[in-house]
């Protein structure tokens, strides 16, 4: 059975790419794609008349994103009071080395969302938001580990923003050089791929002897059902 094609994004005015337009993807897939393969997130908002980036981890489930942090961090009190946020997040995939200086580049993978932030609230909510944002981040350790309680849900706040208008950028492959530069053959040319990759885990300083690395730690993978402990 072929699964329709999802809506296109959103073309408001501040979602519409200009800048490197052949670069812009408008499939709201393209969108998922990019903030599932992202870890951090860039949350902007103004706080006292002045702008400020927050860098956070985030999840993501259907079209909402959440972002959390301390219930003390004056920056999500202020992002949750109703004013317009902007959050962004890039993944970075080679260095493009061009035969000038004007055209190295990067290969990457962006997305930015506009909207309104909403705290999440109650207790149920909260929990299911943060089982989103820790499972993106460290899947499988949500069944693994204790979940937070009421005094740590009480002390973390939760952003939800609608993922409904945003823009995607993707650039791949090499370099855009100039014919001239092409025909002078005076330098190298093409791109280095960049990619993040899982080193050995190390146990903390205090961990028993006992235990060996759960599956989902060593892979950064969930497994089908619930993970629990393992130990040697």
């Amino acid at each position: 059975m072929n699964t329709p094609p999802t809506p296109p994004l959103s073309a408001t005015d501040r979602s519409t790419i200009r800048r490197g337009r052949k670069r812009a993807v408008t499939e709201r897939d393209a969108l998922w794609s990019v903030l599932d393969a992202g870890l951090v997130c860039h949350l902007s908002t103004v706080v006292d008349g002045a702008p400020l980036v927050l860098p956070t981890g985030y999840g993501r489930a259907g079209d909402t994103m959440f972002v959390h942090g301390s219930t003390g961090a004056l920056s999500l009190r202020t992002a949750a009071a109703g004013i317009e946020v902007c959050v962004a997040v890039t993944v970075l995939d080679g260095l493009v080395y061009a035969r000038s200086v004007f055209h190295h580049s990067m290969n990457y993978r962006s997305a930015v969302v506009h909207g309104t932030a909403v705290a999440v609230t109650g207790a149920d909510a909260k929990a299911e938001a943060l089982r989103v944002i820790t499972e993106h981040l460290t899947p499988g350790s949500w069944d693994h580990a204790r979940p937070p309680n009421g005094r740590e849900l009480a002390k973390t706040a939760v952003l939800s923003i609608d993922l409904a208008e945003a823009a995607v950028k993707i650039r791949a492959g090499g370099p855009g050089d100039d014919p001239d530069d092409v025909a002078a053959d005076t330098a190298w040319a093409g791109h280095v791929p960049l990619a993040l990759t899982r080193g050995t885990p190390v146990p903390a300083a205090d961990l028993p002897g006992t235990w060996s690395v759960p599956g989902h730690v060593a892979t950064g993978q969930s497994g089908s059902g619930p993970v629990t402990g393992s130990r040697r």
